[in-house]
């Protein structure tokens, strides 16, 4: 499917009456274009917000590239031990990605790292912890907080899911400068309403500023959709203004999300879908880099003066050893079935660098059926072989060196 072209964005802007946003100037003082130069455009031709806020950067001033996972343990904890390296006028931004299970949100934050660091799979709860990521660009720095999926209690009660599912969303709120809603657009069933446990979230923590992404705009073919979900997830308000439209599009019943079957996740919140209290909107495909690299530059403007709160060479606090099996426990939700990957275990046997420098990792999968070891390594060894060079590519563009990855899998005794 094709992307919106910018055009479509505008239409839908134009629609809303959303123009450019005052904050916009912040981009403008760090020396980003506010508008590109005759015969010069500096998003390209997929970007959905290139009328909208104006930020982005020359194209003769490339982004500088990520930062490097250290290879060993105790590199990475001496790197996020290094007192920061920041100029005088540092400024710094605590973000809080928020959404639904599955909205993209591990996604977006890699392509904001410009390096995958964070697991990402279509199967829910790929992401099982809080983790941290690191965007530095000159003065400006931003802790982006890949956290797990909101979900109800009943919900992880259900599946029988780790603590931290439920408490470390929340508890990421108390510290956030700037809270990001991620919604997956593309699903019809879940796209005309906020999440339950997000509405919960923002309605307990109403003084955080928020920001709404709309992901996955490429699977939309017509942009009537767009302005009908723009009008629901932000109950006609942006920025503290209600939009310029005639009349607001009702979600249809056949887009409405399932039922909440959890009581305690709609208490207080009434028939609410949406939140009117976004700062601003953003349209984009989290697989598109151009549209990213615009969010990404409003993120780094958003900074306010203070101190850093890593070094400049953090990417991460991941250890190498947690990204590595975050990896390849992506593999295996991708291609193992139903709740087989849930019951893998995952031991790291060896570890070492290589005497060309190549990073030699061994890892046991240990299952506790015979059937599921069958099914891991599949015909000929073919499943398991195949998990192994997937997770070994991922591994190279993470620490940038040569990787021999072995999987070896073991019944659990």
């Amino acid at each position: 499917m094709a992307a919106p072209s910018r055009t479509a964005a505008g239409w839908v802007r134009a629609a809303l009456g959303i123009w450019r946003s005052s904050r916009a100037s912040a981009a403008v003082a760090r020396g980003w274009c506010a508008a590109p130069p005759a015969g010069r455009c500096c998003h390209g031709r997929g970007s959905a917000l290139d009328h909208f806020l104006g930020v982005c950067r020359p194209a003769d001033d490339p982004a500088p590239p990520a930062p490097v996972v250290a290879l060993h343990r105790d590199k990475q904890a001496l790197l996020l031990a290094y007192p920061p390296n920041m100029p005088e006028n540092s400024r710094i931004l605590r973000v809080v990605i928020l959404g639904a299970p599955n909205a993209g949100k591990s996604t977006l934050s890699n392509q904001l790292l410009g390096r995958k660091v964070f697991p990402v799979s279509k199967k829910v709860h790929t992401t099982r912890c809080q983790a941290l990521g690191v965007i530095t660009e000159d003065e400006a720095q931003v802790v982006l907080l890949d956290t797990p999926g909101l979900i109800s209690p009943a919900k992880r009660k259900r599946h029988n899911l780790e603590l931290s599912l439920l408490k470390d969303p929340w508890k990421s709120m108390e510290d956030a400068d700037l809270v990001v809603v991620l919604v997956d657009v593309s699903d019809k069933w879940t796209r005309g309403q906020l999440n339950h446990q997000v509405l919960k979230c923002l309605s307990q923590f109403p003084q955080v500023p928020s920001i709404l992404v709309m992901n996955k705009v490429d699977c939309l073919k017509q942009k009537a959709v767009l302005l009908e979900l723009t009008a629901a997830l932000t109950e006609g308000v942006v920025g503290g203004k209600e939009l310029q439209i005639k009349k607001t599009f009702p979600v249809s019943k056949s887009q409405k999300a399932p039922a909440e079957s959890d009581p305690e996740a709609s208490k207080g919140l009434g028939e609410r879908v949406g939140w009117p209290h976004f700062q601003e909107i953003f349209m984009l495909s989290a697989l598109s880099q151009e549209d990213v690299e615009t969010l990404k530059q409003y993120l780094l403007a958003q900074a306010q003066p203070g101190p850093w709160e890593f070094h400049s060479e953090v990417l991460t606090s991941q250890t190498p050893q947690e990204i590595c099996a975050n990896i390849i426990r992506e593999k295996l939700l991708e291609h193992l079935p139903q709740e087989v990957p849930y019951s893998v275990h995952q031991e790291t046997k060896l570890w070492e660098e290589g005497p060309s420098g190549e990073l030699v990792i061994l890892q046991d999968l240990l299952v506790s059926k015979e059937s599921h070891l069958r099914l891991l390594i599949g015909q000929s060894g073919q499943l398991i072989s195949q998990l192994a060079q997937e997770a070994t590519e991922d591994l190279r563009n993470v620490f940038l060196c040569d990787v021999r990855l072995r999987l070896s899998v073991k019944l659990r005794r």
